[in-house]
């Protein structure tokens, strides 16, 4: 795993479920993307009592989603992620920039004196992870390397790669798909900086070196 400085690695949330500002709490497992970019811009400006209740919630009604994808595909995107179980939350977010805005879920569920994880797409796809568990949340560096572990038989390895590899037939496209994936979380600040160097540093590697950032 590689690391890159003016990143604490060593940091660990306290909980997965305790909100450190009123950010985390508004914004908390909204699947939405752009409902969640709508629900921030509002709350800087100190307007969310203006939206409507409806679109903060975290789900939205079958009918509003379909009418937001009629208005437009990438109004869609998160809105068909599958439903929260009881007590469990997203810890990070991975948004594609597909026509439909795609997004997958890494999520986290209490299960008596353990912590389970999952990570969901809006197809009902069937990822691996490695951890299955653990008894406390990740420190970043451990969540990184979770994140890259996580596997599925049709996409190359690291995981936070994939997508970009995936839509890379030719390498000389790197600099087009610099931003195709974002990788980020509510509960660990630096995750989006760390994954922001890692696709500058894909961007710039030679083919055969690139998809694994593995040094350190």
């Amino acid at each position: 795993m590689k690391t890159y400085p003016g990143i604490d690695y060593t940091f660990r949330p306290a909980s997965y479920w305790a909100e450190t500002s009123v950010r985390q709490a508004v914004l908390r497992n909204v699947k939405g993307t752009r409902r969640r970019k709508l629900l921030e811009a509002a709350l800087q400006q100190g307007e969310l009592d203006d939206v409507p209740a409806e679109l903060q919630q975290p789900e939205v009604s079958a009918p509003l989603r379909q009418q937001l994808g009629r208005i437009h595909p990438s109004l869609m995107g998160g809105e068909y992620l599958p439903g929260y179980q009881r007590d469990e939350t997203e810890i990070v977010r991975i948004e594609l920039q597909s026509t439909t805005s795609d997004v997958i879920s890494i999520r986290a569920v209490r299960d008596g004196a353990v912590i389970r994880y999952r990570v969901v797409d809006e197809y009902g796809e069937e990822f691996s992870v490695t951890p299955e568990t653990s008894r406390r949340p990740f420190t970043l560096r451990q969540l990184v390397r979770f994140i890259d572990d996580v596997s599925h038989p049709d996409l190359t390895h690291p995981f936070s790669l994939a997508y970009n590899e995936l839509n890379s037939e030719d390498p000389t496209r790197r600099a087009e798909l610099r931003h195709f994936t974002h990788i980020g979380s509510d509960i660990y600040p630096q995750l989006a900086a760390h994954y922001e160097r890692v696709f500058e540093d894909w961007v710039g590697e030679p083919d055969d070196e690139a998809g694994d950032p593995s040094e350190g």
